[in-house]
């Protein structure tokens, strides 16, 4: 499918710089594009690739100023990435589809299938499941009973979801995420065995939310675990039971949130951070990678290192952390300076 510069101009409502009439046909990135193909600049990073780019069009902010003479065509938008985000998602529209329920399925006489769904190979849904309109689900997925899946979401190859697990509409569910399997809940007795506590809760997703490959959500213990609306969890993250995630919050890969801890509203958590349980992390709070959160965050921070600390307050304590060698070999040099005088003094 080729879109010239002209159509994708007045699809994103920008302006147009060259030829309108220049078609492209793929996407890629600045550094390197090759003829044909559709790129952008917004890390200013990168704005060197602007003059050397093979690209046939560049989407640019409207408000970058170009020193040099360029070779392609340009089209200067409001959001150069956003407006990236919204290309791909057109282009992803005009990829063939899956379409129909595969003879090697097997669907639960009980279950509620809705209209324009795929269910591919060796895919199982279990006794009185509902399936939405529109709804994909790959190859080897395992979707099981009293399960609720909203209308336009993708469940991709091996995905596990458990028994009233209930996802949302317009959902993704990545390559063998785990969906309801059991918190990690145990009792120890007294002659120091554990003794396994029946996880009886279930996992609810809400709409828009977006589940990494690999990634696991432990139903409760008894209640919900919650993932509200709009919220995305990138690959190989780890949510434990009874855990709440509010609205748009991204959490990047490799991050564990222990039992029944609470993250609020458009936060925004970066990779191998740990949180430990029973915590409560407010609106719009950002933890940087590897961080480590023993204790309750307040709305609006940025907190780093392990144990977190506030962002700016952790920044001027690594001066030190880096020279801590140097600084112990200064103390210890003054130490042997001051005994040398304590003996003097003595004589």
């Amino acid at each position: 499918m080729e879109f010239s510069a002209k159509k994708i101009a007045e699809y994103l409502n920008g302006s147009v710089e060259g030829n309108k009439n220049t078609k492209v046909s793929n996407v890629s990135s600045i550094n390197d594009a090759t003829p044909g193909s559709l790129t952008f600049l917004a890390n200013p990073a990168y704005a060197q690739f602007l003059y050397t780019t093979k690209a046939s069009i560049v989407l640019i902010n409207k408000d970058f100023k170009i020193e040099k003479p360029v070779n392609c065509t340009l089209i200067r938008v409001d959001d150069a990435y956003n407006s990236l985000a919204k290309i791909l998602e057109l282009y992803n529209k005009y990829l063939p589809e899956k379409k129909g329920v595969s003879k090697l399925a097997y669907i639960s006489k009980s279950a509620k299938i809705g209209k324009n769904t795929y269910i591919g190979e060796f895919a199982y849904v279990g006794e009185n499941t509902i399936i939405g309109d529109n709804v994909k689900i790959h190859p080897q997925s395992y979707i099981d009973y009293n399960v609720k899946i909203g209308d336009n979401t993708k469940i991709y190859p091996g995905t596990k979801i458990f028994d009233r697990s209930v996802i949302g509409k317009d959902c993704i569910i990545h390559a063998g995420a785990v969906i309801g399997s059991d918190g990690f809940g145990f009792a120890r007795e007294a002659d120091k065995n554990f003794k396994k506590i029946a996880q009886i809760g279930n996992v609810v997703i809400e709409d828009n939310v977006e589940i990494g490959a690999n990634t696991t959500i432990d139903r409760a213990t008894f209640g919900s675990t919650i993932i509200k609306k709009g919220t995305k969890l990138d690959n190989l993250i780890m949510i434990a039971h009874n855990v709440v995630i509010d609205k748009n919050t991204v959490i990047a890969a490799q991050s564990g949130i222990s039992g029944s801890s609470k993250v609020g509203k458009n936060c925004m958590i970066g990779g191998q951070v740990g949180i430990s349980g029973h915590l409560n992390i407010e609106d719009n709070v950002k933890i940087a990678a590897q961080a480590g959160i023993g204790s309750n965050i307040k709305k609006d921070k940025t907190i780093m290192g392990s144990p977190a600390i506030d962002a700016s307050n952790y920044k001027k304590s690594y001066v030190h952390f880096k020279n801590f060698q140097r600084i112990i070999n200064k103390i210890e040099e003054l130490e042997s300076e001051i005994n040398t005088l304590k003996k003097k003094k003595k004589k």
